[in-house]
């Protein structure tokens, strides 16, 4: 049986970034892709809103997206991938509360980033989107503690992109590079095996150094001489079986599309001023931070929200959307603010798993008995894919120190477990 260099258990978006970056360092290397559906991307990466975004509270979350996006811009206008990514932009709309929270961060990234971003009042945006931004007197707002807009924050520098444009990027790189795919192997178990093998029957015991020697699949065994875990919400259900920690635990997101055929909805998705794209920006409501993301070329809205409590952690092979979900929360929400959408039904809809870091929203990136563990990104993967596939292949080659697109040093270990150097993000959505 021969042995790979590096097994990598998942072909959604990391696990391919992870592949395609450790091959572009180590092209001798047999570096070798397995995933249980018949394609690449079609776990969380294709139940993904695909959208991203360069503003959060955090300085590790802010350099992995700013980072990946820069990425993402230098292969659709460098290298003429078209990712279909476009800079719709990210326009928060706030409450007073929310205005008072965001501020300081917002202020910290514009002195240490030079990010920009541009304040609307609550009038010119009532203007310009028809958003209701004033809700006294309505019952029904008051009775789901919905708040009046304050202020929008405009952040230029996101928008949306193609989740199987970027995925089909990094699998086509990883073949070029001589990399390796099997499509619909399924990896039932990791193998655990005595460094020096004795020979007997029951090993490896808890008396000898032992690692992760490949894994288990449907299709035979496959030895490894490190195995790379990229498998999104199902990393923790493979790492049960081997006693290691990991700190994610999958939750069930839902995306619900409303096709533009009323006037009113294409007067609103085809809102211009905002960017050069002519769209309205990914929308952002006042809490609890309904999202809609404009969908132009198809001309469609997508709606979702994530719901924390009391929504289980829970692995489902097939998530399902729940039409109730829609009907009494994201729609009575709303209609409250964009009374464009009263008495529209979803034409289509989906739901993935986010795989949720119960520590502190960032993702985690680390090697035990040379087991390396990749995921975490709870929810934003997309927009990170890059960045944390950099720092799994510096990991893989035992660096301290990744280098992020646009040469951007950073410490490996800030995402491990055991030296892990974050600050709790505080704009998840």
């Amino acid at each position: 049986m021969s042995e790979y260099d590096a097994v990598i258990v998942g072909a959604g978006v990391i696990g391919l970034s992870t592949a395609c970056h450790i091959k572009q360092k180590n092209p001798s290397l047999r570096v070798l892709v397995v995933d249980k559906f018949n394609a690449a991307g079609q776990g969380s990466t294709a139940k993904s809103m695909s959208a991203f975004r360069c503003l959060f509270s955090s300085r590790v979350n802010y350099l992995l997206s700013d980072s990946s996006v820069d990425f993402y811009g230098y292969v659709q206008k460098e290298l003429g991938v078209d990712l279909k990514l476009l800079m719709v932009g990210y326009l928060w709309l706030l409450s007073i509360d929310d205005y008072g929270e965001m501020t300081p961060i917002l202020r910290n990234l514009e002195a240490a980033n030079n990010l920009k971003y541009m304040e609307y009042e609550a009038d010119e945006l009532a203007s310009r989107l028809g958003v209701i931004v004033h809700l006294a007197g309505d019952e029904e707002a008051e009775l789901m503690s919905l708040k009046d807009v304050y202020k929008g924050i405009f952040i230029p520098k996101a928008g949306i992109v193609d989740a199987d444009c970027v995925v089909k990027f990094y699998e086509e790189e990883f073949l070029k590079l001589g990399g390796e795919i099997r499509y619909g192997v399924k990896v039932e178990d990791l193998i655990a095996e005595p460094c020096k093998p004795l020979g007997i029957l029951g090993e490896p015991f808890f008396w000898q150094e032992s690692r992760v020697s490949g894994v288990k699949t449907d299709c035979g065994i496959i030895k490894a001489k490190k195995t790379i875990l990229a498998a999104g919400a199902w990393i923790p259900q493979l790492l049960d079986t081997v006693g290691v920690e990991c700190f994610i635990k999958p939750k069930k997101r839902q995306v619900f599309a409303v096709e533009a055929e009323k006037p009113l909805l294409r007067r609103l998705l085809f809102t211009e001023s905002f960017n050069s794209v002519g769209c309205m920006p990914f929308t952002i409501l006042p809490k609890p931070r309904v999202l809609v993301r404009p969908f132009p070329v198809e001309e469609v809205f997508w709606l979702s929200y994530a719901d924390d409590f009391p929504r289980a952690f829970k692995l489902e092979e097939d998530p399902q959307p729940e039409k109730n979900f829609y009907q009494y929360g994201i729609y009575q929400v709303l209609v409250k603010y964009f009374p464009q959408f009263k008495d529209c039904r979803p034409y289509s809809s989906f739901a993935g798993l986010y795989e949720i870091n119960t520590m502190d929203g960032h993702p985690v990136v680390f090697e035990e008995k040379d087991l390396i563990v990749v995921g975490g990104a709870s929810g934003s993967g997309i927009m990170k894919a890059d960045a944390i596939g950099r720092i799994a292949a510096a990991l893989y080659n035992g660096e301290d120190y990744a280098f992020l697109y646009g040469d951007r040093k950073f410490r490996v270990s800030d995402l491990s477990i055991k030296g892990r150097r974050v600050e709790p993000e505080k704009l998840q959505i």
